[in-house]
């Protein structure tokens, strides 16, 4: 190994690649946390080290140059490698206390973890609970989280996932919206029942389409992913919205909607985690809590339902 050929600082690249990441040195200087001076100074040194310049300005926008992006993908190797360096030592660590990251989304974090969380807390103070709430997937692979809550199965062979159960998705509405529509016998007939959209790509609509409705853009007058948005505007009776039994049925004002045709979808639930952190006693302690919790959560919801 010729260790003079290695002569540049590696923090260096690490600010790098994260301007060339995010775009621009104020977005890259929040994610390092730290001051844009600093960053720059960082660039600059790097550039210098290398002999290269790696960006440039064009039309008030930042851009790689040649070099630049030439050099992006050694980086991003150099990245992906730090990272399974330090999913390999998080794993070697046997010490029950530390910082365990959950992913979840908005419904799971807001209606189902906070009690499991608080039992957790109770049985082991010396863990500490960081939650990522976001309806988008984490990625385990490159530390977003240590554990997960999904609705679908896990497909990277170093991740690992346990099934949980099963969850009924139902449309609900506030009584005073649902009341002209109880006795109707052919969902083809529903029409001018205001929806709320989850986003502009209409996933709703075609899930409900493929069961018999009839819908088009004009039925869904409002649209956000924002699911306690969602929630609050169903209870304000904007429109109807989707959420699971367990959650929907807990709500004050709210019913389910055209129950006699059944759920309009029933979808997984997954605790995932990466291979490499399920040798780590903290991680190996949160993830078989939940697993555990949820399962029994799921079970019970699932019992009340027959």
């Amino acid at each position: 190994m010729d260790w003079q050929r290695i002569n540049f600082d590696w923090n260096r690249a690490r600010s790098f690649l994260a301007v060339a990441e995010e775009g621009s040195f104020s977005a890259a200087a929040r994610v390092l946390n730290m001051t844009q001076p600093t960053l720059g100074r960082q660039i600059a040194a790097l550039e210098a080290e290398l002999k290269v310049t790696l960006f440039e300005r064009v039309a008030n926008r930042l851009e790689l140059t040649q070099s630049g992006l030439r050099l992006l993908p050694h980086v991003q190797s150099m990245r992906d490698a730090a990272t399974a360096f330090s999913l390999t030592a998080t794993g070697q660590a046997q010490a029950i206390e530390g910082t365990v990251v959950i992913s979840a989304s908005e419904v799971d974090a807001a209606f189902r973890l906070p009690q499991l969380i608080a039992s957790l807390r109770a049985q082991e103070p010396g863990i500490e609970i960081e939650l990522v709430v976001s309806n988008e997937p984490s990625d385990l692979k490159r530390r977003e989280a240590d554990i997960a809550i999904r609705s679908f199965r896990p497909q990277q062979p170093d991740l690992i996932g346990r099934k949980l159960g099963e969850v009924d998705i139902w449309l609900y509405g506030t009584e005073s919206l649902l009341t002209p529509w109880r006795t109707i016998s052919d969902l083809a007939d529903i029409r001018d029942l205001p929806m709320i959209g989850f986003d502009r790509a209409r996933a709703i609509q075609g899930l409900l389409n493929a069961k018999g409705w009839q819908l088009d853009a004009s039925d869904f007058p409002v649209i956000t992913s924002n699911q306690l948005l969602q929630m609050e505007l169903c209870k304000a009776g904007v429109g109807l919205a989707m959420f699971p039994d367990d959650v929907g049925d807990m709500q004050p004002g709210l019913s389910r909607a055209f129950e006699s045709f059944g759920p309009p979808t029933r979808i997984p639930v997954w605790l995932v985690s990466h291979q490499e952190l399920r040798t780590s006693l903290r991680v190996r302690r949160v993830f078989d809590f939940l697993a555990e919790a949820l399962s029994s959560q799921l079970s019970r919801s699932n019992e009340a339902q027959q």
